[in-house]
């Protein structure tokens, strides 16, 4: 094997190891700021006077609520720390994806929040924790699309 054709080989693996990253950018400082509200709101209610802990802790009986914190927390928080750690691409879509799902649930928690159950009372209302996570889940999956759509489609 030439030089040259070595050094051709070298530099496909190091274009091939690049093409698996992601540059987040100013983006990164975003997602963090959109972290941190998504912990803050738990401390705020989120279903009656419920804050977000008792929702994860399954101390409320609200069971949207409750798969939302999930999506947020699982998806949200530990998913894009992850991502931003490693900055992989596949890891990304894994955060664009499953935020998707969770800005689907959030909003569906919000609704059952205001709707009337099965006797005809009046939910409690979302709490503004419930709201500020649901902002804060829709931000990150507007930061993580960008991201893992920037990709060159021939990579």
């Amino acid at each position: 094997m030439s030089d040259e054709e070595y050094l051709r080989k070298e530099i496909d693996a190091v274009e091939q190891r690049a093409a698996r990253r992601i540059d987040p950018g100013t983006g990164a400082l975003t997602i963090s700021i959109a972290v941190l509200a998504l912990l803050i709101s738990l401390m705020l209610p989120w279903v009656g006077h419920d804050t977000g802990l008792n929702v994860v802790l399954g101390e409320s009986t609200s069971f949207v609520p409750r798969l939302f914190s999930f999506f947020a927390l699982g998806v949200g928080v530990l998913g894009s720390g992850v991502t931003l750690a490693v900055r992989r691409w596949g890891l990304a879509w894994v955060c664009a994806l499953g935020l998707f799902a969770g800005t689907v649930t959030g909003v569906l928690s919000i609704w059952t929040q205001q709707t009337t159950t099965s006797n005809k009372a009046i939910g409690p209302g979302p709490g503004i924790g419930l709201i500020i996570a649901v902002i804060a889940v829709i931000v990150l999956l507007a930061k993580w699309v960008r991201i893992a759509a920037s990709r060159p489609p021939q990579l």
